[in-house]
């Protein structure tokens, strides 16, 4: 079942302990242990409530789905990042999905891609970026595909560094 477009929006700050909450799940099914330390909660609500006032309305975005009697059930949020330009990327600007995350009574109806495809189009319309980079766990991969994300030509490596 593939709900109507007018249930995506923009969160408003209401959502913001909604949003925190749906970055826990999507890192705790990839591993990590989100209880170890439960402060983080507080940096993570201080840092989507910085972006969502407003002042980086050109570098954030987010995107949830909310369905009749069951509230957010879904979220995706896109981020810009500053770089030196390039002679593939005058601006410099490089956008990054993350979070992109359905509970899981509520998955296979299609939210993701919803909000996903919502932040393409932010991207496409709203900022200066020339490639976005979705942060996809191996479940997300498909989605990503189907929505026309493929390998960079760069090696994306990370390191960790030691606090």
């Amino acid at each position: 079942m593939t709900p109507a477009a007018s249930w995506c929006g923009a969160p408003g700050a209401a959502d913001i302990d909604r949003l925190v909450e749906f970055r826990a799940l999507m890192m705790s099914e990839t591993g990590e242990d989100v209880d170890a330390d439960p402060t983080w909660r507080g940096d993570a609500a201080a840092w989507f409530a910085r972006r969502m006032k407003g002042a980086e309305a050109d570098t954030f975005a987010a995107f949830v789905a909310e369905l009749p009697g069951a509230g957010v059930v879904g979220c995706a949020v896109g981020t810009v990042d500053d770089h030196a330009p390039s002679p593939r990327n005058r601006s410099g600007r490089r956008g990054e999905i993350a979070d992109v995350v359905t509970s899981p009574d509520f998955r296979g109806r299609g939210l993701a891609r919803a909000c996903v495809s919502a932040l393409l189009t932010w991207f496409a319309d709203g900022t200066t970026v020339t490639t976005v980079r979705p942060a996809a766990t191996s479940d997300g991969e498909a989605l990503c595909r189907s929505l026309g994300f493929t390998e960079p030509r760069d090696l994306v490596l990370q390191a960790r560094v030691a606090r």
